[in-house]
């Protein structure tokens, strides 16, 4: 079933797990992650990255997500991730995503504030949920336009108060796109966050931590994990090991079978590690 981002964050907060928010880039992979959340009976959230909608068209990647949200047995969330443009994010809403991240982040305060009041306003009157971000989670690669700043706990709770979001992103030693854990996870940044802020907190470049930090964070407010490396990790592995195991193929169908059920065991390992199914 299609739900917005609110309809699975608030049942985690208050059921002691947290919701993977999976990037993938297409059918292939988004239908794995869908049959992992329907093996488990679990929620799950599809998300579309600047590099899937760079290739696909997002009209054809709404369609997809609301196509798989619609038929399943789980409560599915079509999600929008980091978008800077507040047109991009107001046309996503229009073509049926159920949630949209505005990527404030690199702009002062008051400017990250409006942004998104503006998304906000036209978001929830069509059902869906906002995520903003405050401090800068930055990329493992570098990025020139993504500044690396941790959260400041006052500027977190002013965005909370005046925003009207409804899950907040935010950097406290996470890193985007690490191959490996790595990541040094400040808790006491995230302890002054979780004093002021009442909202769903958001940790994107879950693939950088270690599994006992991600134990720890998801019995915090951290409720919703951004997952993307560890499955095209798994994706690309398997295949590879289909063209070792019969260099002669060459039918897409087939290898992509063959990928998928790698990426459907990594999606039913990280529902898993996030607590699912909480507390009895």
């Amino acid at each position: 079933m299609l739900v917005n981002l609110s309809e699975v964050l608030q049942p985690a907060l208050d059921g002691g797990y947290a919701v993977g928010c999976f990037n993938v880039f297409g059918y292939e992979d988004a239908r794995a992650v869908v049959d992992a959340a329907e093996k488990l009976g679990a929620p799950v959230i599809l998300s579309a990255n600047l590099d899937l909608r760079q290739f696909m068209p997002v009209k054809m990647v709404a369609g997809l997500f609301r196509g798989l949200a619609e038929t399943a047995d789980v409560p599915v969330c079509a999600h929008l991730d980091h978008t800077y443009e507040i047109d991009d994010v107001l046309e996503a809403v229009d073509l049926g995503f159920s949630s949209v991240m505005i990527d404030g982040s690199q702009l002062p305060l008051a400017e990250n504030i409006a942004a998104v009041k503006r998304v906000v306003a036209h978001a929830h009157g069509a059902g869906a949920s906002v995520e903003a971000e405050i401090g800068s989670v930055p990329y493992a690669e570098g990025r020139d336009h993504i500044k690396s700043e941790l959260t400041d706990p006052a500027e977190a709770c002013r965005l909370a108060e005046e925003g009207g979001l409804d899950a907040l992103a935010v950097s406290v030693g996470n890193v985007h796109r690490l191959s490996a854990p790595g990541a040094t996870v400040a808790y006491d940044r995230l302890a002054e966050i979780e004093a002021l802020v009442q909202l769903p907190l958001v940790i994107h470049g879950t693939s950088g931590l270690y599994e006992e930090d991600i134990l720890r964070l998801a019995g915090t407010r951290v409720c919703k994990f951004n997952i993307g490396t560890v499955l095209r990790q798994a994706f690309g592995k398997s295949l590879r090991q289909a063209f070792t195991d019969d260099p002669a193929v060459y039918d897409r169908l087939d290898l992509m079978k063959r990928a998928m059920p790698a990426v459907q065991a990594e999606t039913e390992r990280m529902i898993r590690l996030l607590g699912w199914p909480g507390r009895s």
